[in-house]
This record gives structure tokens, sequence and C-alpha cells, in this order.
């Protein structure tokens, strides 16, 4: 984890064209996302689909990544893989399911930078939000604080301080869809703290490749009816992408028809 910090920060100090050689558009977002005027202190790089054969060697390439830095990010790459696996499996375990249920599920990677300085302390890096995704895997900035995170509950803003060697995982906007309704999608941000720049790396559990987004049967029945309606992760991001949802807002435009739990009711 630290070496993938590590190389994480060698390659965001590349060159712009070396990281625009990675910026070809993809589903969910761009390969390469430069800093911009809509979020002047953040930085990413993306695999979208990171289980691909040679979607992960292409990146390297892209980057020029030295023959460490690659062996590094394959290592990690398939180890949070592998360990993304497990927890999705243990998951679907607990409910009752089919324990290898998200074994071909797409799995989106990204490196994000944070350029804080003295300057932006006080500053949003990156605004309240939800992850689109079923699960999130957060290997974050073991040294510079920022990330918080909203209380369920309370409503409450907590921040989460840095603990070395540990990942913190969450449930997005596709988990409360496959759980109906049982799973909450966490709301955090990332606020400037510290005048360091900071680095994060996500693992997205994100869909089902060859089926559409929907609560698993299992999980719907007459005490507990279906709250959304079939989609295809392309037709959810593009929905709360138009409509700047990022709270998990777009959610509202897949809900299924009152009349309809009604009749199964």
């Amino acid at each position: 984890m630290s070496e993938m910090q590590s190389v994480a920060r060698s390659l965001f100090d590349l060159p712009v064209e070396i990281k625009q050689q990675h910026g070809d558009a993809v589903a969910g977002g761009k390969g390469y996302s430069p800093v911009q005027e809509a979020n002047p202190l953040i930085e990413g790089l993306d695999v979208y689909d990171m289980d691909s054969p040679g979607a992960v060697h292409a990146f390297c390439s892209h980057l020029q990544a030295s023959p460490n830095q690659r062996e590094t990010i394959l290592r990690y790459t398939e180890a949070i893989h592998e360990l993304t696996m497990t927890i999705g499996s243990k998951l679907a375990k607990s409910m009752g399911m089919d324990s290898n249920l998200f074994k071909d599920w797409l799995c989106r990677f990204r490196l994000n930078k944070y350029h804080f300085t003295p300057h932006t302390i006080g500053s949003t890096g990156a605004r309240m939000h939800t992850d689109a995704s079923l699960l999130t895997v957060l290997n974050d900035d073991e040294m510079v604080k920022g990330l918080e995170i909203v209380d369920n509950k309370s409503g409450a803003v907590i921040p989460i301080d840095p603990m070395p060697a540990s990942l913190l995982v969450f449930v997005g906007d596709i988990g409360k869809v496959w759980s109906n309704g049982r799973f909450c999608n966490l709301k955090h941000r990332v606020q400037c703290v510290e005048g360091r720049v900071r680095v994060s790396i996500v693992l997205f559990l994100l869909e089902p490749k060859e089926a559409k987004v929907e609560a698993s049967p299992e999980l719907v029945d007459s005490d507990h009816p279906r709250l959304f309606v079939p989609f295809t992760f392309e037709e959810y991001y593009m929905r709360r992408s138009s409509t700047s949802s990022a709270s998990g807002e777009a959610l509202e435009f897949f809900r299924t028809p009152l009349e309809i739990n009604e009749e199964r009711v």
C-alpha cells in the first residue's frame, strides 16, 4: 500500500503531456482528469475496467511507467481486486446469496491528487458526494487529513483521521439499489485542513458487465417491495451527471412507481 502511494505521487509528477496520453474518454469519467476551474484542487487518473485483459498494462504503458513502477502497480491492483472480491463474497454470503455474485462485476481503479497548499487551507478538495459504486475500497493518504463523512442518523459531519496500513470500505449508490435500501450510500467529502499534497487510491466495484443494476430478488418481498427499476450503470451515470446530482439524488429518477409496489403488496 505504501509503495503504491509512492508510485501514485510519482505518476502525478509526470509532465502533463505524458498524463494526457492516458486521456481517452471512458464511461464514467476520463482516463486523465486534469485540474479544472470547476475542481481546481483535484487531479485524477483512471482505469475504468481494471479487470479487463491488458487494461492495467495499457495504463502503465501510457504513463511510461518504469519496470519497478509497473510491478508495483500490477501487484497492488491484483491484490486490491482480490480483496474487493473477498469482501463482496462475504457480503453476498451474509445476505444468503451466492458468494460468487460479484465475480464478473466491473471495477474502476482511480488515483486522486489533491493540490493542497498552505494557501488552500479551508477550501474543499472534493465536494460532498456519494460514490456511484456498490462498494468503494479506499487506500487513503496515510499522512494528510481531510476526509469527512456524514453520520446517516444524526447528519453530523465527522472527520476521519488517517490510519496507516488500513483501508476504508463503504457503500455507494449502486449498493443502495442492490440491497433494496437496506444499505446506505455514504456521503463524504475532502477538505483541505493541511497545506500538503494529498493522494488517495480507490477501487470502485461498479456494476455487472452483462446485466442491469437491480435489487437482488432475494431482497424483494411483500414487506420489502422493489424500490428501484432496473437500469444500466451508464444510464445512471448520465442522469447523475446531467442533473449534477452528486449525493445520490439521481436515484429518485429510477424509483419504482408507487402503483406497482401497491399491486405487489
